[in-house]
């Protein structure tokens, strides 16, 4: 348990400000990396691993990862040994380089333009992050992972995707032939304590009177319409707003991709979906507003509009 403990402190501070530097051009590093996965995956049964926990599968792993890198007969320093073993876990339970910036809260936007050029959002500003990927068909096993675990897929006949991470962070990725420089992904991080109407009077982006105005709008059940720029805090006020909604209704959300963080307990979360690879079976917003119409709503709150 200190092995994993040590890595997961560790990973936290392997952000886009670490500048600690490898004996290693990052050619090599990343080629060493590599080859330890490949004999990862050719010695351990993952899935039967798994099958122990998560806690006690990290540990498995993260054991065995030691030993392949005291193996490689690579003169590693103690400090390129342990972030090589941590990078490697990340790889078999997270979302590989990405993982230190999820676990960054200071972070708004992670924008990964090409494998080797990440940059992130901090308080408005952006900056790029030493984070590279080893090529495009790493990045797209990254980008594969996420997709899969909301049921979505991108490929060639299907080059642009919206999804979701765990933590409700919304994910956008468009690939060649669309994207003319490799994979390209786009994350918005949601706080993992969302904002409250008391934050934002104290940041004065409501006033408290257009506060109470937008309450008896919502408690009056009058329909409303938020737009605003890209980052301007749409799903933030909808989210606040929708805290006004009485228990006692029943509502139904209709997204495109999942982001909604309603506190209510009587919610029924419909989503759209993409046609299969035959170009059939998409649910589109307007046929999920029309099925909802059925379900006895007392609210129909449509996450995004576009087009």
């Amino acid at each position: 348990m200190g092995a994993i403990s040590r890595g997961s402190a560790a990973l936290g501070s392997l952000g886009p400000k670490d500048d600690k530097k490898s004996s290693f051009t990052p050619k090599a590093y990343q080629e060493l990396k590599s080859s330890i996965h490949r004999d990862l995956l050719s010695q351990v049964d993952l899935e039967k691993l798994m099958g122990l926990g998560d806690g006690r599968a990290r540990l498995n792993i993260f054991g065995i990862i030691q030993e392949l890198v005291a193996n490689s007969n690579t003169p590693l320093s103690g400090v390129e040994r342990d972030r090589l073993s941590r990078e490697e876990l990340d790889e078999v339970f997270g979302l590989g380089p990405l993982e230190p910036l999820l676990q960054d809260p200071t972070i708004n936007d992670i924008l990964v333009n090409t494998y080797r050029r990440v940059y992130v959002e901090r308080a408005g500003l952006l900056e790029k992050t030493n984070v590279v990927f080893k090529d495009d068909a790493h990045l797209m096993h990254i980008i594969d992972k996420i997709v899969s675990a909301v049921g979505r897929r991108v490929d060639e006949s299907s080059p642009m995707v919206d999804a979701r991470l765990l933590d409700g962070s919304r994910v956008n990725v468009i690939i060649p032939p669309l994207s003319i420089d490799g994979p390209t992904v786009s994350i918005r991080r949601f706080g993992h304590v969302p904002l409250e109407s008391e934050d934002m009077l104290k940041n004065r982006t409501l006033t408290p009177q257009i506060l109470e105005l937008l309450r008896g709008a919502v408690k009056a059940r009058l329909n409303m319409l938020i737009s605003g720029g890209t980052g301007a805090g749409k799903t933030t006020l909808l989210n606040i707003l929708s805290g006004y909604i009485s228990d006692k209704e029943r509502i139904v959300t209709i997204e495109d991709s999942a982001e909604l963080q309603l506190k209510q307990e009587h919610v029924v979360r419909l989503e759209c979906r993409p046609p299969n690879v035959e170009g059939k079976g998409a649910v589109r917003p307007r046929q999920l507003v029309i099925n909802s119409l059925r379900m006895r709503p007392d609210r129909i709150i449509v996450g995004e509009v576009r087009g």
